[in-house]
């Protein structure tokens, strides 16, 4: 064992456990030693499950778990559950733990060490925010905690406070258990990833379902009595709530890395290069604790989706294991459900471009999912976002139903590859009429684009 080299890894989800399990599979535990530390109960799991684990969808938590710790420890990485990091030491190479159920503090040294700390939600400070009935929805023990209280306590009246995708999706949840649900929002539409005409669509399809809107109205506070919450004011009105779920969004969990000297960017996320190194000899991060680059417009973001997450993890751990890797950036990709809505979106909608320097062309259609013929067929809307004069595909949203979200995969492949929207009109795209009306809307769109950039060049002086 002597030379044998140590790996820390802080953080036990899908970046932290994906480095480990890729450095583990080219580098054998007489080689490395790798530990894992992860203050939560539970690690490896499917934090995007935790909705439709408060909804009654998934039937139990243990369905959203990857990998136990004891698969882990079988394949040689010592994952230390309820173990929260507290400090890092970068000239020592160490790192200070402290055992959340007892054990106290100690020091672990390392030889590299792995950041994943994941990012951090969102809590007001506002008065009455941290009474009980009041719930943020991050970890696995979040959705554990709210399915409970919907089991047990049967509340009958919810207020989701957030429009994004948490929260939507959260909404989804409270009214799939039958519960009469409000949606509270200082921004004037929900979904601020899309352009306010697709997300005039969303909010369509939240009132069909029931959700009642209150969009523009700030949340000032949190009314409780015993402890326990009752209502949320805003400056309109008073809601009355017996639970409360928090969907503010997220920020790169950084704070552990930042205090060490470890570089952090503009977005609050940790600097790391292709391969997920930082600049601090060493370390290396991953996940949505750190910063990367949008391959439309350059510009430094910090996204927090899974996916990111296991492929910048995956990275890192080619790399820590003496491979050769890396992470190309991010578009911006991401798909939600609402009942029986679904919503999509990849690379910039109208604001981000003009504020990326773009002028833009763009072009919205409205279509079906499925031969108009064909029994179930659905409508769904369409808008691309094409850069001015070269027609390059810049974004795409979709707001449909049921076999609409998912044909962004192929908007977003097209914006990868950098096509026009006139070279995607020729795309051969599947045809069947239980799937697409012979004229897919993402080449219906793509041709009006098309259109639209031929009819500016011709206006052109």
């Amino acid at each position: 064992m002597a030379g044998r080299e140590r790996l820390l890894v802080i953080g036990g989800d899908a970046a932290g456990m994906s480095a480990a399990s890729q450095a583990r599979r080219r580098r054998g535990p007489d080689e490395l030693e790798i530990t894992v530390f992860e203050r939560g109960h539970h690690a490896s799991y499917s934090a995007c499950g935790i909705p439709y684990l408060a909804g009654g969808v998934v039937a139990d938590a243990g369905a959203l778990i990857a990998r136990t710790p004891e698969e882990f420890r079988d394949r040689g990485i010592d994952l230390r559950l309820r173990t929260e990091a507290t400090e890092i030491d970068l000239p020592g190479g160490r790192v200070r733990v402290r055992g959340l159920d007892g054990g106290g503090e100690r020091w672990e040294h390392y030889d590299r060490l792995m950041v994943a700390t994941g990012a951090v939600p969102a809590r007001p400070r506002l008065p009455g925010a941290d009474a009980v009935g009041v719930h943020g929805v991050q970890v696995l023990g979040d959705g554990i905690r709210i399915r409970r209280v919907l089991d047990d306590d049967r509340p009958r009246r919810a207020v989701v406070v957030g429009g994004g995708y948490i929260g939507l999706e959260m909404a989804e949840a409270m009214v799939t258990r039958g519960l009469e649900v409000s949606l509270v929002d200082g921004a004037d539409q929900p979904m601020r990833t899309l352009d306010p005409d697709m997300g005039a669509l969303v909010a369509d399809a939240l009132r069909g379902v029931g959700v009642r809107l209150y969009l523009g109205e700030p949340v000032e506070g949190f009314d409780t009595s015993g402890g326990r919450v009752t209502a949320v004011r805003t400056a309109e009105r008073v809601l009355p709530a017996d639970l409360v779920v928090l969907g503010l969004g997220v920020r790169p969990g950084s704070d552990l890395a930042r205090a060490a000297g470890v570089e952090t960017g503009a977005t609050g996320g940790i600097v790391t290069d292709r391969r997920m190194r930082t600049r601090s000899e060493g370390v290396w991060a991953a996940g949505d604790c750190v910063e990367t680059r949008h391959l439309v417009s350059g510009a430094p973001v910090a996204i927090a989706l899974g996916t990111h997450a296991n492929k910048q993890g995956r990275v890192a751990g080619v790399n820590l294991g003496g491979g050769y890797a890396t992470f190309p950036g991010v578009a911006g990709t991401a798909v939600a459900k609402i009942c029986r809505s679904e919503v999509a979106r990849t690379g910039l909608n109208e604001r981000e471009a003009a504020e990326a320097g773009f002028e833009t062309i763009t072009a919205a259609v409205e279509s079906t999912t499925r031969a108009g013929y064909y029994p179930g067929v659905t409508t769904m809307r369409t808008k691309l976002v094409a850069e001015r004069r070269t027609g390059r595909l810049l974004g795409a949203q979709i707001v449909g139903e049921e076999g609409a979200a998912k044909r962004v995969d192929g908007l977003a492949i097209a914006l990868w590859n950098g096509m026009t929207v006139e070279e995607m009109t020729g795309l051969d795209l599947g045809y069947a009429p239980p799937f697409s009306p012979v004229w897919d809307p993402v080449l219906i769109a793509a041709r009006k684009a098309a259109e639209r950039v031929e009819e500016d060049m011709r206006a052109a002086p």
